[in-house]
């Protein structure tokens, strides 16, 4: 059985997670089904000397509110969100406690549970299934159940397996996507990261 990763893989600088990510299994066990994906694109949320001013937790004068109270806690959590009030969107909690940050996963490459995903994703194209965050949590079936639960339980039924890492030649990195008036910097800071020529990377590049 692989390694699930541990507490302390998350306990670390978004942006630093959010490369070391890259390659790794997100694994979710649904009705006796594994459905995994190779993680293949991420983005970083954080706080540091100076507020992300796109990250939920610099919001509210940089104070928790209900939405974004998991944000505030201990890494390796699950903080969900709802979209545009349609889509469920899938980020890991990092750093330490009371200093809010997190990754977002954009993008998987489906490893097992296909034939599960594409019963979710309405029998799209496989390469449709899970290139974009709204939808790899329709493909693993992952909802608002899921906010604030462990990623490194041992008895949790989501969670993220070790795999060899990206090479740093495979790694590209770019502006994260739909900040809308976000201001500079960090409109344009290069925190997306992806896996180069992955057909399963979301459209946009």
């Amino acid at each position: 059985m692989s390694k699930r990763l541990a507490q302390s893989f998350y306990a670390r600088p978004a942006t630093v997670v959010a490369q070391a990510l890259l390659g790794q299994i997100l694994v979710r066990e649904l009705d006796g089904v594994r459905l995994a994906g190779r993680i293949v694109e991420t983005e970083a949320y954080c706080d540091g000397a100076e507020p992300d001013l796109a990250c939920h937790g610099s919001k509210n004068g940089g104070r928790p509110t209900a939405r974004t109270a998991v944000m505030f806690g201990p890494a390796g959590h699950i903080y969900i969100y709802l979209n545009y009030g349609l889509h469920w969107m899938f980020n890991i909690v990092t750093g330490e406690p009371d200093k809010p940050s997190a990754v977002l996963v954009r993008a998987l490459a489906p490893v097992a549970g296909q034939a599960k995903m594409a019963t979710l994703r309405g029998d799209r194209p496989e390469q449709e299934w899970t290139n974009g965050p709204a939808k790899l949590t329709q493909a693993l079936a992952i909802d608002n159940s899921f906010n604030g639960a462990s990623l490194f339980a041992p008895d949790g039924v989501i969670w993220i397996e070790q795999a060899p890492a990206l090479s740093a030649a495979q790694l590209c990195r770019g502006p994260r996507v739909g900040l809308g008036k976000t201001p500079e910097p960090w409109f344009s800071i290069p925190w997306r990261f992806w896996e180069g020529d992955n057909p399963f990377v979301s459209s946009y590049r």
